[in-house]
């Protein structure tokens, strides 16, 4: 009995061969709590870095190897076009075409600047490194132009740069204060170009469509801190570009839904103007139905005919009888 109250006793504090191991991974001891509490965020983690890289990376290179080359164009393009204008504007006299056909600040008509924003995107900031820009500019461009497609890509990245463009214009209108809000007059002469709000912008939507948690926090997070330390317009601006690209990828897929409403209630609305069909028919004027005459007979002609030739009856009635 003695020798088998210990090997039981053993075998509740040790478990199986008495090293004391086991008892971590069984769900009945004491270490299970903590290691369940602990192997459940670590699972979450890995699926959602799975599904991330996935996201970001497996579906647009396998899109790549599928399209081939063409399915880089407007990737390409952004970045000879940013290439195209940073020579150009290396040189005195075209530098002041650069500026005049895609120079914008703050200082300038609405309407000259949304005619010079498409171009804008092309024009190198100046206090920025081009080839890093560039880098960052393909990557984006390459990146939204697999998954979104060329339109809403490039209605993404016009979206967001005008949203920053229109909204400094608001800080600058505030005047300093409003907690933080607004900005000094001297701002509006401050030169807004570059594609930088775009590529933040695309990032962004895409960390929101595709799910993309760590790009996300990337994207937003050095936005953030660019902002705090180094206060300026273009930090701004990119607070405003992830501000929209948020807004614009909540929408995402919404558009059919928002369309089919729509549809219904332009449909309810035309049935309430048609004129609904009465369902009893109105009631029709009463007629009075006029009497049938029927036209009287002819008379019967016995012209050139004798007394002897004409029949009695037809007599009775041409000639009335005298009463005595």
């Amino acid at each position: 009995m003695g020798r088998e109250g210990g090997e039981a006793g053993g075998a509740r504090d040790g478990g199986a061969g008495g090293d004391g191991l086991p008892w971590l991974m069984t769900g009945g001891g004491r270490g299970a709590r903590p290691c369940s509490l602990l192997a459940r965020p670590a699972r979450f983690t890995g699926r959602t870095l799975r599904a991330e890289w996935h996201a970001v990376v497996v579906d647009p290179v396998r899109l790549l190897v599928r399209r081939g080359p063409a399915g880089l164009l407007l990737a390409f393009v952004a970045a000879a076009g940013v290439i195209f204008f940073h020579d150009v504007a290396q040189h005195p006299l075209g530098a002041v075409w650069v500026r005049r056909l895609g120079g914008v600040e703050a200082g300038l008509p609405v309407w000259l600047s949304l005619l010079r924003t498409p171009v804008s995107l092309y024009v190198p900031a100046l206090d920025l490194p081009v080839w890093a820009g560039i880098t960052q500019l393909f990557l984006a461009f390459a990146l939204a132009e697999l998954t979104l497609g060329r339109a809403r890509t490039l209605v993404v990245a016009y979206t967001t740069t005008l949203a920053g463009t229109l909204t400094a214009r608001l800080m600058i209108a505030a005047g300093p204060g409003w907690w933080g809000f607004g900005l000094p007059p001297g701002c509006a002469r401050v030169l807004d170009t570059g594609p930088s709000a775009a590529v933040v912008g695309l990032f962004t939507y895409l960390a929101v469509v595709r799910r993309a948690p760590v790009v996300f926090a990337l994207t937003a997070g050095s936005m953030v801190w660019e902002s705090v330390a180094v206060p300026n317009l273009a930090g701004r601006e990119h607070l405003v570009a992830v501000g929209a690209a948020i807004v614009l990828g909540l929408l995402h897929g919404r558009g059919q839904r928002w369309r089919a409403v729509a549809r219904s209630l332009l449909t309810a609305r035309g049935t309430e103007r048609a004129p609904q069909p009465s369902p009893h028919p109105p009631p029709t004027p009463h007629t009075v139905p006029t009497p049938h005459t029927v036209p009287a007979p002819a008379p019967p002609d016995h012209a050139g005919k004798t007394l002897a030739e004409v029949p009695e009856p037809a007599l009775e009635r041409s000639c009335p009888r005298v009463m005595p």
